[in-house]
């Protein structure tokens, strides 16, 4: 099976049971497929970069699934003919790596210090030479 990941966008004026409903219909399909589900992600409404449908926000869903190219074709078709759903794209992410979380180490305080200090010194000192 392969690794996909789909991000739908639907109309921003939905209840939360119609939300619900078109997720449960996209889950069906995965496990009647016999797909994995992973994850199901309420991103919220979010603006859209252009008006689709005269709407110009719409409220995003990530899902993470594993499946077959079948599954894929059925899904979309799905999300095709529902009228709640704006846009929608497929990514196979089977052979991606997965990104590794990197902290960052907050610099400490005093040693900003001591470098801006520096910096400030030395132009002063090429200037007067």
């Amino acid at each position: 099976m392969r690794k996909y990941e789909t991000i739908y966008i639907l109309q921003p004026d939905l209840s939360e049971d119609d939300i619900k409903v078109v997720a449960d219909k996209v889950q069906d399909v995965i496990t009647s497929y016999k797909g994995d589900f992973q994850r199901l992600e309420d991103w919220g409404i979010r603006k859209l970069a252009y008006p689709i449908n005269k709407c110009a926000r719409g409220r995003y869903l990530y899902l993470r699934y594993d499946g077959g190219r079948e599954m894929i074709a059925e899904l979309e078709r799905r999300l095709r003919l529902d009228e709640k759903v704006l846009r929608f794209q497929s990514v196979n992410i089977t052979n991606q790596p997965e990104k590794p979380v990197v902290e960052k180490k907050p610099v400490p305080v005093e040693a900003e210090a001591v470098e801006s200090a520096e910096a400030v010194a030395a132009p002063a000192e090429t200037v007067s030479e």
